[in-house]
C-alpha cells in the first residue's frame, strides 16, 4: 500500500467521507473533524507512518492537502 493510499484509508475510516470528498476536507469542516478528531486524526497518521508531530505542524495540519505538506517534513511523501 502507498502512502497515498494508508492517508486516504485513514481519512475515510475516521471522517467517512469518499476519495472524491477528501481533496476538499478542512479542519472544522465537517463535524467529525473537531478538536478532538484532529487529534485522533495526528495519534492515527504518527502510529502508521511512525513519527512524531510536533505541536506548531499539529496546528499547520489544516486541511486534507495541507496535510500532505505537513507530513513531507517528516520525510513522508504522499
Amino acid at each position: 500500500m502507498t502512502n497515498l493510499e494508508k492517508y486516504n484509508k485513514i481519512f475515510r475510516g475516521m471522517f467517512r467521507k469518499t476519495d472524491e470528498e477528501l481533496p476538499a476536507l478542512k479542519y472544522r469542516g465537517i463535524a467529525l473533524w473537531d478538536s478532538i478528531g484532529h487529534m485522533d486524526l495526528m495519534g492515527e497518521l504518527e502510529e502508521t507512518f511512525d513519527i512524531r508531530i510536533e505541536t506548531q505542524d499539529v496546528l499547520d495540519f489544516t486541511s486534507y492537502e495541507k496535510g500532505k505538506e505537513v507530513l513531507r517534513r517528516y520525510g513522508v511523501e504522499i
